[in-house]
């Protein structure tokens, strides 16, 4: 395996790929460099000299300027790099789209179909609280349901949403609460829903049924706790009317093209940008030529790289509504006083990522290079196929449970950190090197570490039969170690 590598011809800066001591040298375009200080994997070494104020390069892009001298072979960091950003721009729209470098193939998945006609990939029996108050009453429900039927086949699952909010919010939080609620009562991996609420919450029942639309009710029960005299007893018959309801639900052969997998980074290192994030934008290039779609969120690591995206859009209304999506998001940081670009995290800054511009660059190769059909907001539901952008956080849980509310099947989440968490859907991980999949085989799914050695065709494709047994079926970690949370988006004020 090579010592380091230099992502693109104009970068000024090469990443360690592993740990690489004072004194060692290597060759950079005919030019010998030599360590002068011991560098960590991950981390940037300058390939030449960079005078104060010049830009740093890595990807082909700026991702900073220099504070002061940086030598030749001098290890590039927080300590002499500092962010360009500042302040909101303005953006004028440049179109430059790419020709998808791959073909349809036959390619099939075992999933579940539903009666709307949307495919889930896993058929399990959720409760979801309408307020945070009868989280208890709802596994108590579950337990009891469970103990009676023994066998739940054909669910391969029972769990309770659990959140702590639905009471007490105002204006955005309520509307978030109740869109990220009502988007998991329809979503296509639960073959049965029980929507279990209190009876004096601000998030009433019947009100949130309402805001549904059409479903199955056959599938779809509800039940107001203050409303019956024993609200468990109530609660296990309604699960065993979804469960009879059930007894036929089997997988079958569904069309790539009724795949939808979101795109999330956590814990991102040096190399996140290297291996995981291409694989993961190789794939999403793939499946949109499949028909499938793919969905990118985290806005915040997308400052400093937006405009690669922006340049992507499919016409000038796409174009305004990712316009919109970074400013609301800029704003957001305002109205809070809080300044727009305090980002890496301190796990991000230990891995090597420097600046915002530097994470944010590795991070938005997981969209692949397909062209952006449409911007989602918060809480809205996937209405094109192909690349969509979708407005949350960075925040691990907040932002994988927004893809899953907006209708993605399954979230992958590179890391070159290691996390163990898991959303309410298939949360795959991907980790950016070996030695964290080695270390962390409980935690990650995938190791894209190989791609320092092995060909990247040849990893795609290893890494499309994954997912595709993982689709039709094979779990993941965070299913098979029981974690799966959802977590809501909170702005405001608390009554």
């Amino acid at each position: 395996m090579l010592d380091i590598i230099q992502i693109n011809e104009n970068d000024n800066v090469v990443v360690a790929l592993k740990d690489l001591e004072m004194g060692q040298s290597f060759k950079v375009n005919e030019n010998e460099v030599t360590i002068k200080e011991a560098v960590k994997r991950g981390h940037k070494v300058a390939i030449k000299d960079i005078q104060e104020n010049e830009n740093v390069v890595k990807y082909g892009y700026p991702i900073g300027h220099a504070k002061g001298v940086i030598h030749a072979g001098e290890h590039v960091h927080t300590h002499n790099t500092k962010t360009n950003l500042d302040g909101i721009q303005d953006y004028q729209f440049n179109q430059k789209l790419t020709e998808n470098p791959y073909e349809q193939e036959p390619l099939f998945f075992k999933g579940f179909r539903r009666q709307n006609g949307l495919v889930g990939i896993r058929n399990e029996l959720w409760i979801v609280p309408t307020v945070g108050c009868v989280n208890g009453v709802a596994e108590t429900i579950i337990k009891r349901f469970v103990k009676e039927v023994g066998d739940i086949s054909p669910f391969e699952d029972v769990l309770v949403l659990k959140h702590n909010y639905g009471c007490s919010q105002l204006g955005d939080d309520h509307t978030n609460t109740r869109d990220i609620l009502r988007d998991a009562v329809l979503h296509p991996n639960a073959g049965g829903v029980l929507v279990l609420g209190l009876g004096c919450e601000n998030n009433n029942l019947y009100e949130f049924k309402e805001s549904l639309g059409e479903f199955d009710d056959h599938r779809v029960k509800f039940l107001v706790s203050q409303e019956v005299s024993n609200e468990i007893e109530a609660g296990v018959k309604l699960l065993k009317e979804i469960y009879e309801n059930a007894k036929n639900d089997q997988r079958d052969n569904v069309p790539l093209s009724e795949l939808k997998i979101g795109l999330k980074c956590g814990g991102s290192d040096g190399l996140s940008g290297i291996t995981a994030n291409p694989l993961l934008g190789r794939l999403s290039d793939f499946l949109v030529a499949q028909g499938g779609t793919t969905v990118l969120t985290e806005v915040p690591e997308m400052f400093g790289a937006e405009t690669i995206l922006m340049e992507r859009a499919a016409n000038e209304e796409v174009f305004s509504k990712t316009v919109e999506l970074i400013n609301d998001f800029k704003q957001y940081f305002i109205a809070n006083n809080q300044p727009i670009y305090e980002n890496p995290s301190p796990g991000n800054k230990e891995g090597g990522i420097t600046t915002l511009e530097d994470k944010s660059l590795g991070c938005t190769q997981k969209a692949g290079t397909s062209m952006v059909n449409d911007v989602l907001k918060y809480g809205e539901r996937i209405k094109k196929n192909g690349l969509n952008l979708l407005s949350a956080p960075g925040n691990d849980l907040v932002a994988a449970s927004a893809l899953a509310s907006a209708g993605c099947q399954l979230v992958l989440f590179t890391t070159g950190r290691g996390t163990p968490f898991g959303t309410y859907v298939p949360t795959m991980k991907v980790s950016t090197n070996t030695p964290l999949y080695e270390t962390k085989p409980h935690w990650i799914d995938y190791n894209a570490g190989v791609l320092l050695e092995q060909p990247s065709d040849a990893v795609l494709r290893d890494f499309i039969d994954y997912i595709i047994k993982v689709a039709s079926g094979e779990l993941v970690n965070n299913e098979k170690n029981e974690f799966k949370e959802i977590a809501i988006f909170k702005t405001g004020v608390t009554l």
